[in-house]
């Protein structure tokens, strides 16, 4: 009977453990192995574009400044700027995305603000406010619908996913990554919380809820 019970408990801790860890790589705080797109024969998207003119393309200078963003490490705090951006390393999801697109040229605080303005009766506003309005996930979905090209949401159409593209789920925004996972699909530099472990994670095949995928150029 002592013997039963020992080896009932020692099953009871194998499983456990398993879903523990298994726990821990779901939410990214065991890492996964990252794949390139040569692992997978895809051929590296590359804008024919250069919005602030420095000599690299839109989607490469978007997925190099969202890189030296996080890079900062940013910590998850949501408040209100005067100026908009924030500058006290302090940011929320939508900063990765904003911090990325104006480092290659496109200021989402203007440019959202002037569609508002345009397209008014898109967007859910009561009062515009140019400082937090393009900090705002519903707005940036609006925005690019009505300004991005528009791609597949299916995460298994590999190809279509590429470095520097924008993704947008029901509460949620990131930049893709241009790193990818055993399936080929790719990962998300997104900030989600204060828990996060790393800000470039494999979570696409585990949400269910991607509302958007779009790519300036």
């Amino acid at each position: 009977m002592k013997k039963k019970i020992i080896v009932i408990t020692f099953i009871s801790l194998l499983i456990l453990i398993s879903i523990i860890i298994y726990l821990l790589y779901i939410f990214n705080y065991i890492p996964h192995k990252m794949y390139s797109n040569e692992h997978f024969n895809i051929k590296t998207y590359t804008s024919s574009i250069d919005k602030d003119n420095d000599g690299i393309d839109d989607q490469t200078d978007i997925l190099n400044n969202v890189r030296e963003y996080i890079g900062t490490n940013p910590k998850y705090k949501s408040k209100y700027y005067a100026s908009g951006y924030p500058d006290d390393g302090y940011g929320v999801c939508t900063d990765v995305v904003a911090f990325g697109l104006k480092g290659a040229g496109y200021d989402l605080m203007e440019l959202v603000n002037e569609d508002i303005k345009n397209n008014r009766n898109n967007y859910n506003i009561d009062t515009i406010d140019k400082n937090i309005d393009f900090r705002r996930v519903q707005n940036l979905k609006i925005y690019f619908e009505n300004n991005a090209i528009s791609l597949t949401t299916d995460v298994y159409d590999i190809e279509n996913w590429q470095g520097g593209d924008i993704v947008i789920f029901q509460n949620h925004i990131g930049i893709v990554s241009d790193n990818r996972n055993k399936n080929g699909v790719t990962f998300v530099i997104h900030h989600a919380n204060p828990y996060q472990k790393d800000y470039e994670e494999d979570i696409l095949e585990s949400r269910n809820d991607i509302v958007g995928h779009y790519r300036m150029s």
